[in-house]
């Protein structure tokens, strides 16, 4: 992707960014326009979507089955900007043995993936050392990332520590069976959540993912993704 094809939130005066437009999509595509994959070396099995329709919606199914990849699309945003992310999703099951606080329960029917530039000058010497630590165990991890999840049993509104790194947060926003089988639409500011789960000002963002994953817990979930939108906060 040129940077010219990179949603960018110096290039325009726009109250919206339209970082997903799923519902514009060819029907068939497994990775939409200006999306790619994402994959994770040690995982085998990668969870497969597609564009379908679901109803008169145009929108991205995931099927996680013992599987665990994603989608994710460069972008360049100031989260001070355009701190409103929106998104819809649905999800079909709960992964039932989820469990954010440990290796073995980390999975989720669905989450969106939101991550920061690592800015070496703007960081602490022990993060950048940690930072270099979990490059070797990770590869090119990001510095700061949030994740949006679908949980099973943790309480909607916790910032839980990503259980293989703390360079990542996550944040339930849905959480347990009151909701499967429905498009539920979201709103975060993520400018406040940064600041909240990582007691800092955020760096810019400069990528986001949907993912479906459930390698760890042995299990399958079926999910759907709509459009993702970062807002202008409304005057």
């Amino acid at each position: 992707m040129g940077p010219s094809e990179v949603p960018s939130a110096s290039a325009q005066g726009s109250p919206v960014i339209e970082v997903a437009r799923f519902s514009s999509a060819t029907l068939g595509q497994t990775v939409p326009d200006g999306w790619k994959p994402l994959s994770f070396k040690n995982i085998p099995r990668s969870t497969t979507y597609e564009v379908v329709k679901d109803g008169d919606k145009t929108v991205v199914k995931a099927d996680s089955d013992v599987s665990a990849s994603g989608l994710t699309k460069e972008v360049r945003i100031n989260p001070r900007d355009y701190p409103i992310i929106r998104w819809r999703w649905k999800v079909n099951n709960l992964v039932q043995k989820s469990d954010a606080t440990r290796k073995d329960g980390d999975d989720y029917p669905a989450r969106v993936y939101v991550t920061f530039e690592y800015d070496p000058d703007k960081v602490s010497v022990g993060k950048k050392l940690k930072y270099k630590a979990g490059r070797v165990l990770f590869g090119d991890i990001p510095i700061g990332a949030i994740n949006y999840v679908w949980e099973t049993k943790a309480p909607i509104g916790v910032i839980l520590d990503n259980a293989y790194t703390d360079f990542v947060k996550m944040i339930v926003v849905q959480s347990g069976p009151n909701h499967v089988g429905l498009w539920i639409d979201e709103t975060r500011n993520i400018y406040d959540d940064y600041k909240k789960a990582f007691g800092e000002e955020p760096p810019m963002i400069n990528g986001v993912a949907i993912m479906s994953d459930t390698d760890n817990t042995k299990e399958r979930a079926v999910a759907y993704y709509g459009d993702i939108t970062f807002e202008k906060l409304s005057k």
